[in-house]
């Protein structure tokens, strides 16, 4: 797996392990040990559910620990002026002459809906690196490809997106 993660995006993947393991864990155990109690389990959908609340809760924390553990730290090392991690950057289009803002975050924040491509798509590929001013040429497969022009590039930080993605 072997996401890209900065030292904040683990601290937030282990501040949701810690909140699912002390505060969710520990009350669904109780909603199963009540819906055990009333009687026949066969016909009993609280039970059911709640078991599935249970593996539902086990599995993500199992999946942010594997995240955890394989993940490569990566640090913001980009000079104020380029594009890198958690740097906004507003691009224009040359051929449409229509302009677009982009940050650059890390996987686990990503989100293409809201603007939040990772240095791994073909946008952020072709970005990284560059300063305001710079034409970049973006490539997404043989058929699709474009120029962009860097209009401005600002550092924002980790502050702005600090949600996690969830699966």
């Amino acid at each position: 797996m072997h996401d890209k993660l900065t030292q904040s995006d683990i601290d937030k993947l282990q501040e949701e392990i810690d909140h699912r393991k002390l505060v969710v864990r520990p009350q669904i155990l109780k909603e199963v040990q009540e819906a055990r109690a009333q009687g026949d389990l066969s016909e009993n959908f609280e039970y059911y559910a709640a078991r599935k609340a249970k593996g539902e809760n086990d599995s993500r924390i199992r999946y942010l620990e594997q995240m955890i553990r394989t993940a490569i730290l990566v640090e913001e090392n980009s000079k104020a002026d380029e594009v890198g991690l958690n740097k906004r950057v507003t691009v224009r289009f040359e051929d449409e002459d229509d302009t677009e803002e982009y940050k650059i975050v890390t996987s686990v924040r990503a989100s293409s809906l809201r603007g939040l491509i990772t240095p791994e798509s073909p946008v952020g590929r072709a970005l990284m690196g560059h300063k305001a001013g710079d034409t970049c040429h973006v490539k997404v497969n043989d058929q699709v490809e474009y120029d962009v022009v860097i209009v401005k590039v600002e550092n924002v930080g980790e502050e702005e997106t600090d949600t996690i993605r969830s699966f």
